[in-house]
Parts: C-alpha cells; sequence; structure tokens
C-alpha cells in the first residue's frame, strides 16, 4: 500500500498531529499514548509504535473488534451486555496522554442490519470514556489524533481502484512532499489566519445559502473557531460549535455518507427552534430518523463547518467521513454536524465549564456526533455585533 518511507512519513505527521492538538504543544517522555487499529493498519500502527517508542512514550496498544465480531455483539448482546464497560476501562482512561486512531475498516455495511437502538445503547455507554478524555484535554494533560488507511473495502465503496484510493490518501496527507510535517505547520498557519480574521469580525449570526438550503445559525456568546488543530490527518476545515437554539432554516447533504453499516444519502433536515422537525432522507431515511432520535440532543446541531478548496487536495467522494468532510473539489465544503457539540470552541476557560455552564451558553450534549456534508456552490454571510452584513465565503474559499 505504501512504501517505507511514505510509512514513516504517514507516523510522523501522526506524531506531528498528536503534539499540535496538546495545550501548549509539549508531550513529555514517558507519557502514556493509546494505539487503537483496525487490522489492516498493522503496517502503519507498527510504524507508529516504533516513533513513539523512540520518544521515550509508554504505549498502550488496543486492536479494534473485527466486523465478524461487531456484528456478532450487535445480533446477541442483551441490554446489560450492551451496557458494559471493561473493567479498569474508565481507570485506563483517565490515566492515558494521548490517544492515536488508525481507522482501516475491512466493511462498511456488517452492521446494517442491526437494531440501531442496540448500536445507540452500546454509544450512549461508551460516553464516559469519552468525557474522561474531553475533560482532560480541556485542562491540557491529553490529546488524540487519527487518520484512515486505505482498505479494498473503502475503494469498492467509494468506486475507486485500491491504488488510486491510496493515491487521494497519499496526496491529501502530503505524503507525496519532501517533508510532509512542514507542508503541514505552513498549512497550519494559513488557517490561523482565517481564524483570527473570523474572530476578528465580531460574529452574530451566519447564513449559508445554496440551491438547496437557506439555514441561519447563531454563534453564540463568547465563541470562537478551531480548525487544523492536528487532531484529524487530514483535516482543513474551520469549524465551531454554535448556540444550538438559533438554528432555524434548511440544511441538505448532498455528499452520501456511511454510519453504522447504512448509507444514507440526500439528507434534508428543517430546523425550528433549534431542532430538526423534518427529516427527509433520498435513501435511509428510516434510519437518519432512529438516529436523531438516539437522545434528547441528537437533533441539534453541534458544529458549523467549512472549507477552503485551496488547502484540501480531496476531490472525490471516498466513503469515509474524516476524507468527504474536508473535500476540497471546485466548491469546497460545508458540514454541520447534527449532535454532541465541542466545548473547546468556547474562548476561555472550557476546563472550567460545567454541565449548567454548558447548557446557558448553547452547547448540545449527546451520544451522537455526525457530520453531514454539502458540496454545493454556496454562499455563507456573517451578520456582525455592530450590525454590518459581510460575506465570509463564497466559491468555495474563505473572503479574508
Amino acid at each position: 500500500m505504501f512504501n517505507k518511507t511514505e510509512l514513516e512519513k504517514y507516523a510522523a505527521t501522526l506524531l506531528w498531529g498528536l503534539k499540535t492538538a496538546r495545550k501548549g504543544n509539549k508531550i513529555s517522555p514517558y507519557e502514556t499514548v493509546m494505539v487503537r487499529y483496525d487490522l489492516a493498519a498493522l503496517p502503519l500502527a507498527e510504524e507508529v509504535y516504533r516513533q513513539l517508542v523512540e520518544r521515550r512514550l509508554h504505549v498502550v496498544m488496543r486492536a479494534n473488534p473485527t466486523p465478524g465480531m461487531e456484528k456478532n455483539f450487535f445480533s446477541s448482546a442483551d441490554a446489560r451486555q450492551l451496557a458494559f464497560i471493561g473493567p479498569g476501562e474508565k481507570e485506563t482512561f483517565a490515566g492515558l496522554h494521548g490517544y492515536i486512531a488508525l481507522r482501516a475498516p475491512d466493511s462498511l455495511t456488517h452492521l446494517k442490519d442491526a437494531d440501531p437502538r442496540k448500536i445507540a445503547a452500546a454509544t450512549m455507554a461508551r460516553k464516559c470514556t469519552r468525557d474522561i478524555m474531553d475533560r482532560r484535554e480541556e485542562k491540557g494533560q491529553f490529546s488524540w489524533t487519527l487518520c484512515s488507511y486505505p482498505t479494498p473495502e473503502l475503494a469498492r465503496q467509494a468506486r475507486m481502484s485500491l491504488p488510486a484510493y491510496a493515491a487521494q490518501v497519499r496526496k491529501a496527507c502530503f505524503l507525496d512532499a519532501r517533508d510532509p510535517v512542514k507542508k503541514w505547520e505552513s498549512v497550519y498557519k494559513d488557517c490561523m489566519e482565517i481564524k483570527k480574521w473570523l474572530y476578528g469580525l465580531r460574529i452574530k449570526t451566519l447564513r449559508m445559502e445554496s440551491k438547496s438550503m437557506d439555514l441561519e445559525i447563531l454563534l453564540g456568546e463568547k465563541r470562537r473557531f478551531l480548525g487544523l488543530s492536528g487532531h484529524n490527518i487530514p483535516s482543513f476545515e474551520v469549524f465551531t460549535s454554535p448556540d444550538w437554539r438559533g438554528t432555524k432554516g434548511v440544511y441538505f447533504a448532498d455528499f452520501p455518507s456511511f454510519r453504522s453499516g447504512n448509507y444514507v444519502r440526500g439528507i434534508r433536515l428543517e430546523f425550528k427552534g433549534g431542532r430538526a422537525v423534518k427529516v427527509k432522507a433520498a435513501q435511509g431515511e428510516d434510519f437518519v430518523k432512529k438516529m436523531l432520535a438516539m437522545d434528547e440532543g441528537a437533533c441539534r446541531i453541534g458544529e458549523f463547518s467549512l472549507t477552503d478548496t485551496r488547502f484540501s487536495k480531496i476531490d472525490r467522494f471516498m466513503a469515509d467521513t474524516l476524507y468527504d468532510e474536508n473535500v476540497g473539489g471546485k466548491n469546497g465544503n460545508s458540514h454541520i454536524a447534527v449532535g454532541s457539540s465541542y466545548s473547546d470552541t468556547y474562548d476561555g476557560d472550557s476546563a472550567s465549564l460545567g454541565k449548567t455552564q454548558k447548557a446557558r451558553l448553547g452547547f448540545n450534549e449527546s451520544s451522537l456526533h455526525w457530520d453531514l456534508v454539502n458540496i454545493e456552490d454556496k454562499r455563507v454571510t456573517a451578520v456582525t455585533a455592530g450590525g454590518k452584513n459581510v460575506t465570509v465565503y463564497e466559491k468555495g474559499k474563505f473572503k479574508y
């Protein structure tokens, strides 16, 4: 798939992402990093392990369940098994300083016939470990990053050959560059300028218009824009978590999506009072409705994002949300996420925010976080705190 040099570059890029994602950008010797990987990503996992050990870090390796294991689990598990958390699991996550996920699915559809309620129950049960990581990250004690490794299944679902799929990954992650880390640092600097510009506008509301949608969001009190933080490799998006209560209008996801083994496309959401009150989909509508009914916050917006086509080299559907939410192509892309929000978009000490404060500020809470992508030509305008209308994004590019 990738030669030795490319694997070394990929692993080095992930370690850059892990460091960049940490508040203070410092990872100390003998901290503990968990590497969770699908079996198909073993060549990359071995290289990541080598580089972590050479940097004097403690490494915990975890292989993910195979598609067959997952299918059997959701077919046979009862309520107690769905809610089960392994002995010491919470303590393990409470002691982690880093987490690297290497995703390489051998199947995208093995859970197609699984009961969505079972998947939701298992997801909700494991939210406690995510909450632990979130709290540690807010305090600057933890960081995470993730990537995808090409597999025949990903290529097949994206209707590409495996070499063509690998080529998309190679160029998207700058593995074809002499020094990928240096290239990422350059893009990181450009994204910092965009985020600084958006912050300086003092935006009150944002309106996104295309041929299929007209959506308005309320940015919310003390919000900032994030993006290219090192968390995702690749990542080119600039995003925030708005005040969900101010969402109104229509959003349309014209890009397909895989979720829990289900292929869905043409999702149309109509928001009123901050909630998706009407849900339609050209394919997979019943599944979408069940996901948005997972819990109270699943039908609310948790993220709003834009990607500039000048940064991203991804130019087609990849059957992988990590890539699809960062597609560049002709028009760039926007995406919203229904479900949980990112409290680190709070312009202040996010670690000091309790559950009550997050609710007061309109940060959404849910066990779901589902990115829904639109690649239509669009215009995004902002109304500033001073009442001025400013076009911030058009023809796939930020207007800074």
